[in-house]
């Protein structure tokens, strides 16, 4: 067994783990960084980056077919599945590199290929190596929850780690789960030629604002996706070579093959959690709010932390650790800024409260601002008048913003900054956006906000009135 000792252990090297280790090494720290799979993670290899490229396939080939009222004839695109599959495989490649074990030694960083699991409150071993470290980051991530099901085990079955690995086309994908992996993956394999089902045992899209979800579900109906809501599954059966799907309610759904997009579990059995005396919580570790589990010289960020489970709510975690385990400055995680995107489309973003969240808190007290993208002169242009932007507003400064349709998630990046430096409505309406363009909608939302104020009030027109009066 070989005896290192270190400043910083980095547990897990996906988006999190590398930016704590990369920044820690740079800035003076000694770094190890544990992997026992690959480098990157979830989001190079199984989510953000393969599914983003999936869908930018099934945008190309939709194009072909949609381009008439643009005035170039629709043609019959010939997806080709496996090549699609092959930009998929060739997009992680390219990426891939920015990762990589050579560029993290490259900063100094000591790559350690090799699953953790906690000896002591201070120790991990990591295969023949026993790791002793000041301060100790956990950053293993989560992986697709296998529901348990009856009869799962009897069928094939796909989760995002697998799915980007099958070549040959589904006649028929049933998918169960209607969050955003499950919504996103289903509109792509339709546009790319299948049929795809989706279950889901509550409400498509829950967690989004209902009225956003909406027009989201509603395109993806027109562009023949199946969603069934409601519909809780008590069974999965083959049935002569077809995958079944029964509900509670007794309602069968056929298909060739199955995706589980049913939720995530954190990354935890291996880590031995106890021998370091860090409490574990239902959804992952428990954290206070600088992200300290029960054991003080161990945090825990990302998905592991159980709270908000995106890549760059990881980074943004990875600069609190850097602040607070290198300089020793207090520094605690905030949720309020944190944005989320659906990247179906239209696309589907969100930032601090729902408009029904901030009614909650707030009462009469919140105001709601918003602007349709059929006002939207680029979106004009492009034929992308779907969705609407709306702010919600208390005292002049928004506490959240709900965006759905082209380009969304670009445009919430403006209200995440706006939230993140406590900004008011004024200050968004100050600013000057180029024409034509889709960006013009934050600000033009920030002017409704302001119009019953300018051009219904009775006092201003008065006050204008008399300055014509008076005025040279």
């Amino acid at each position: 067994m070989q005896e290192l000792k270190t400043d910083i252990l980095v547990i897990g090297a996906g988006s999190g783990g590398l930016s704590v280790a990369a920044g820690a090494s740079q800035m003076g720290a000694d770094v190890i960084l544990l992997e026992g799979r690959k480098m990157g993670g979830d989001c190079l290899n199984f989510g953000c980056v393969p599914s983003k490229a999936l869908i930018a396939s099934g945008k190309a080939a939709y194009g072909q077919a949609h381009s008439a009222a643009l005035g170039v004839a629709d043609v019959v695109p010939q997806a080709d599945y496996a090549a699609a599959k092959d930009h998929v495989h060739d997009v992680i490649a390219q990426i891939e590199p920015m990762d990589s074990q050579e560029r993290f030694e490259g900063f100094g960083v000591n790559v350690i290929r090799e699953f953790g699991s906690f000896v002591s409150p201070t120790q991990v071993q990591a295969g023949d190596n026993m790791i002793t470290a000041r301060r100790i980051v956990i950053a293993t991530g989560s992986s697709p929850l296998v529901p348990p099901i009856p009869g799962l085990d009897q069928v094939p079955f796909y989760t995002n780690e697998t799915i980007f690995d099958l070549r040959d086309k589904p006649e028929h994908l049933l998918i169960i789960g209607g969050g955003p992996i499950g919504m996103e993956m289903a509109q792509a394999h339709v546009r790319l030629g299948c049929k795809a089902t989706v279950v889901e045992g509550l409400k498509a899209l829950g967690k989004d604002d209902p009225e956003a979800a909406a027009v989201v579900l509603d395109s993806l109906r027109a562009e023949g996706v199946v969603i069934h809501e409601q519909a809780m599954v008590a069974q999965i059966r083959d049935n002569k070579g077809a995958i079944e799907i029964v509900t509670e309610a007794g309602e069968i759904y056929s298909g060739s093959h199955l995706l589980l997009a049913a939720g995530r579990k954190a990354n935890t059995d291996r880590l031995n959690l106890k021998a370091a005396g860090i409490e574990p919580t239902r959804n992952g570790i428990k954290v206070d709010d600088a992200l300290r589990t029960t054991n003080r010289r161990v945090y825990a960020i990302g998905d592991v932390a159980g709270g908000l489970q995106f890549t760059h709510v990881a980074g943004y975690h990875a600069g609190i650790i850097i602040r607070s385990a290198l300089f020793g400055l207090p520094s605690k995680a905030k949720a309020a800024h944190i944005p989320w995107a659906t990247y179906t489309d239209p696309e589907l973003a969100q930032v601090g409260l729902t408009e029904a969240q901030a009614r909650e808190q707030h009462g009469d007290k919140v105001e709601i601002a918003r602007f349709d993208y059929h006002h939207n002169d680029r979106a004009i242009s492009e034929r992308k008048t779907k969705g609407f932007i709306k702010v919600m507003v208390v005292k002049g400064r928004p506490v959240g913003a709900t965006i759905v349709g082209h380009q969304a998630g670009e445009l919430i990046n403006l209200w995440s900054l706006a939230l993140a430096n406590n900004l008011k409505m004024g200050q968004i309406a100050a600013m000057v956006s180029p024409y034509p363009t889709i960006g013009e909608l934050n600000k033009r939302v920030a002017g409704a906000y302001f119009s019953p104020r300018l051009f219904e009030n009775q006092m201003v027109k008065q006050v204008v009135r008399f300055v014509q009066r008076w005025m040279p």
